[in-house]
């Protein structure tokens, strides 16, 4: 499978495309942060971008350097990947979206248009993100220098899904295979296999037997 680099497109030198690589129209490839003085983020140098056989870095989307991204995914348009991110095989990030810097998500999940994954985060194997979801990762809001140390964003499980609109709030963990219903504001942990609902989240009921992914 030959690549395919738009002109209109910017790859910077050392990224790694794979073979089959789309890069379309505007989009950018390897490109280095501008930080803030007052950024939490590490500033190391950075590795060349990777983008694993296959995927496709849609019109205007933007790949930070030091990012690894797997095989068969896609980047909608206008998304956006931060720096020192993973991305598994498989993976689907919708239009719009943005993952930010320091953050893995797992193979075959699907993350919709417009979500915002916060840094710090882990996204597990087949997670489900609606569209708008917000993830949050400082409960101080950029104040004190104690939150440097306590900066997290959530871990969602494997399997696990978030409804349109929902607010994780920082450091929860979202159970394997749990369901978040839409506009929920997620405030403590939430166990594996529920539905949660509503602000604050609370339990509903488990989830049905035929949703749970196979063995």
């Amino acid at each position: 499978m030959a690549t395919e680099v738009h002109p209109s497109a910017t790859v910077y030198p050392g990224t790694v495309l794979g073979d089959g690589v789309k890069v379309m129209e505007n989009a950018v490839v390897g490109k280095q942060p501008a930080l803030s003085p007052r950024s939490t983020t590490k500033r190391e140098p950075l590795s060349p971008a990777e983008i694993g056989e296959g995927s496709v870095v849609s019109t205007g989307a933007i790949v930070f350097a030091g990012s690894r991204i797997g095989a068969r995914v896609i980047l909608g348009d206008q998304s956006c990947v931060r720096e020192r991110v993973t991305i598994g095989d498989d993976v689907v990030l919708g239009r719009g979206s943005l993952v930010e810097n320091d953050t893995t998500v797992g193979a075959m999940t699907r993350i919709q248009a417009d979500a915002y994954i916060t840094a710090y985060s882990t996204l597990e194997e087949h997670v489900f993100i609606a569209p708008r979801v917000v993830t949050t990762n400082d409960n101080y809001m950029g104040r004190t220098e104690q939150r440097h140390e306590l900066m997290k964003g959530p871990t969602i499980r494997r399997g696990a899904r978030v409804g349109g609109g929902a607010i994780l709030c920082p450091g929860v963990e979202i159970g394997e295979e749990a369901f978040v219903g839409a506009g929920a504001v997620v405030t403590k942990d939430v166990p594996p296999r529920v539905i949660v609902v509503g602000n604050p989240a609370r339990v509903l009921r488990d989830v049905p037997a035929d949703e749970l992914l196979p063995e």
